[in-house]
């Protein structure tokens, strides 16, 4: 348990009120910068993941659809559409938007 080499989160924000959220990520960042740990985070909020994360994947219905640098990920359209809640134009899509879809996911 000292000085693990790879650290495994599911969820850790599930529930938590965003201040709490910030200052998780915060110490799961500075535990992978400081101790050099290798995280695997399998978590809901795309924005706060891809953030933290230098890869990613995006999971649907159990499958991988999707992969990549993280930054890569966050300037993806169909990521920024489904994901993030950013329209085509870089808006934020409304809740009314976000609930529709305009147009169906590529990969599905």
């Amino acid at each position: 348990m000292a000085n693990p080499r790879l650290l495994l989160l599911d969820e850790p924000s599930l529930g938590l009120a965003p201040l709490l959220v910030k200052e998780i990520f915060e110490i799961v960042r500075r535990i992978n910068e400081e101790q050099g740990t290798t995280l695997i985070l399998v978590e809901q909020n795309a924005n706060m993941a891809l953030q933290l994360a230098h890869y990613g994947y995006v999971m649907e219905n159990g499958k991988i659809v999707m992969e990549g640098d993280a930054g890569d990920l966050q300037e993806n359209p169909d990521v920024k559409e489904f994901y993030l809640g950013v329209a085509a134009s870089g808006a934020l899509k409304t809740y009314k938007d976000v609930k529709a879809y305009k147009r169906r996911k590529r990969w599905l």
